[in-house]
């Protein structure tokens, strides 16, 4: 029978406290608190494994949705370039795919490898941290420590993502000018330096510090209200309850950041195909240039495939994060016989 990752994770620490138990006793017991000790192993993973879960998890995830996320990125640039003629998603679809076939859907998926295993290495690894750091992983936590340690993470892992990120909607748009990754990255640098690549820097981080806050406090949250419906899901976290956690984490948070989603959009891509340009990096000026030539409603475009992208996305990405813990688990358990 397949080990969950609960047991898994109990089996190696349980282990690991009957290898370091003495042979001393106080009142007819071992002196060592097992549980206080489970604590500080921090999960039986290294900051190492962290890192390789995560990658994987990135990957997996970018991967699987990365059409959705080609409709997203064309749907935000309507009106302004490479993008639509319409709204509905599966209009947008249809039109990729008649002009440009199914191979459409995936450029920029090279920027997008390129950017996500490592910045997904940097976001779980410094998220895990900082979770055992501020006592996310005792009882009775308050919510805040996951959402401060999300807020943590994104900020780190957005200085490794940010700039594929710019290079990959650039690819994405329709009649994009550029041959592919290489081309892209070095027309970039000349043609507009350095910071091109981290023009929309500042607007990545605030979309993502409350993305982030909310889609982890919601997870966590939702984590242990779904492992708690019955006492055979309470001592274990099955496949079900990290898809289902990670898919409503996903949803909501999307949704109440799709209009930094489409500023940073914008951002990246502007003077690319004939988008506008931007007098400034500022979020304020872009969100009063594009209200104002668009309307507000224009800061919501890209809402359905941007949740059709992050609920799913994150219910893969968890769902394949904690696989991948257990793959570990198992095998730091091989590797101590």
């Amino acid at each position: 029978m397949a080990e969950t990752a609960s047991e898994l994770r109990r089996q190696i620490l349980l282990e690991h406290n009957e290898e370091k138990a003495s042979t001393s006793f106080h009142g007819g017991e071992k002196s060592i608190p097992i549980k206080e000790e489970m604590e500080d192993l921090h999960d039986g993973l290294s900051f190492g494994q962290f890192m390789v879960a995560g990658s994987v998890a990135g990957m997996v995830e970018h991967m699987a949705m990365f059409p959705v996320d080609t409709l997203k990125t064309r749907m935000q640039m309507l009106a302004s370039a490479g993008g639509f003629s319409h709204s509905g998603v599966g209009k947008a679809l249809l039109s990729i795919v008649r002009t440009e076939g199914p191979f459409g859907l995936y450029r920029g998926i090279g920027a997008m490898g390129l950017g996500a295993g490592p910045a997904h290495a940097v976001y779980f690894s410094v998220y895990e941290f900082c979770k055992e750091k501020f006592g996310g992983n005792k009882p009775g936590h308050h919510p805040l420590v996951h959402a401060g340690s999300g807020v943590t993470a994104t900020i780190a892992s957005d200085a490794v993502f940010t700039p594929m990120d710019v290079v990959k909607q650039r690819l994405q748009l329709r009649s994009s000018p550029y041959r592919g990754v290489m081309d892209c990255i070095t027309r970039m640098l000349r043609e507009e330096g350095i910071r091109a690549f981290y023009v929309s820097y500042r607007t990545t981080i605030v979309m993502n510090a409350p993305f982030t806050a909310v889609h982890f406090a919601t997870y966590e949250a939702m984590k242990k209200a779904l492992s708690g419906i019955s006492q055979e899901t309470a001592s274990e976290e099955n496949l079900f309850v990290h898809i289902m956690a990670g898919g409503v984490a996903g949803a909501l948070a999307s949704a109440v950041t799709t209009p930094f989603d489409v500023v940073k959009t914008r951002l990246q891509c502007q003077g690319v195909c004939g988008a506008d340009r931007f007098t400034s990096s500022s979020i304020q000026n872009a969100i009063q240039t594009i209200v104002a030539k668009e309307g507000p409603t224009a800061l919501l475009r890209g809402l359905k495939p941007r949740m059709l992208f992050h609920a799913p996305a994150a219910a893969i990405c968890w769902s394949t994060y904690e696989a991948c813990k257990s793959f570990l688990h198992n095998w730091n358990a091989k590797s101590a016989t």
